[in-house]
């Protein structure tokens, strides 16, 4: 038995099946064109999931987790206003509306580029990275507020009020008073980096603590109590 060859389609079935194939290459094509547009110049190589922030002010200005080194501060000696002190770094801080008087510590950073904070509870310390007190600039100085659930050394730094005096003793005799210009509250979330530790046209002097609700979980308080002050009087050594 022969075995028979295998049917071909009719004519019309022929050209049926080229007519499909010849629109599924138009489809093709068309779809090469139709498809997603490249991506925009701002996002290109960019890693997944990151987007690429626009540069702010803030983004380039000293933070309390990189302060301006003295030699990085903006320089404003032409246009400065009011008493300016040439730099002497500051031996103790006295508080006479809070009954607070303190030798100071000097304080840098810490391995995570923050500044330290005093081991002492009952000393404040200065921020050497910044201005001395008295000199150009906003002059740093830091303390607790509790201590093992104890007061502090800024404990009630909160109470001041605008006109109050803080005094600096510096190493070159030279006593800084400045007055209170501001008390301020703000959350650890939005600490006010540039209003701290930014370039002014004066001497100027920030006292810092903690302040607000205390979270027993994370054994810290939320928020920062900021006073800012301005240099107002200079005293000379005594004899």
């Amino acid at each position: 038995m022969f075995r028979s060859s295998p049917r071909l389609p009719s004519r019309t079935v022929r050209v049926s099946i080229a007519v499909g194939l010849a629109v599924l290459g138009v489809l093709l094509v068309w779809a090469s064109f139709a498809g997603p547009s490249p991506a925009e110049p701002e996002l290109a190589g960019a890693p997944e999931g990151q987007s690429i922030p626009s540069t702010s002010p803030s983004a380039v200005e000293p933070t309390p987790e990189r302060p301006a080194r003295r030699s990085d501060r903006t320089d404003v000696r032409d246009r400065n206003t009011g008493l300016v002190l040439p730099e002497s770094d500051p031996v103790a801080v006295a508080i006479p509306r809070i009954k607070v008087r303190s030798t100071l510590v000097e304080l840098g950073l810490d391995p995570h580029g923050e500044m330290e904070v005093p081991q002492d509870p009952a000393r404040a310390g200065w921020f050497s990275r910044g201005a001395a007190p008295g000199a150009l600039g906003p002059a740093v100085v830091a303390g607790h507020v509790t201590w093992d659930g104890a007061p502090a050394v800024f404990n009630r730094l909160g109470r001041l009020q605008h006109g109050d005096h803080v005094s600096v003793t510096r190493k070159d005799g030279k006593t800084a008073v400045f007055t209170v210009t501001r008390v301020a509250r703000f959350s650890k979330s939005q600490f006010p980096s540039q209003e701290v530790y930014g370039a002014i046209d004066h001497a100027g002097l920030r006292l810092i603590t903690c302040g607000g609700t205390y979270d027993a979980a994370e054994r810290r308080y939320l928020d920062n109590v900021i006073v800012f002050a301005r240099l107002v009087v200079v005293r000379e050594p005594r004899g």
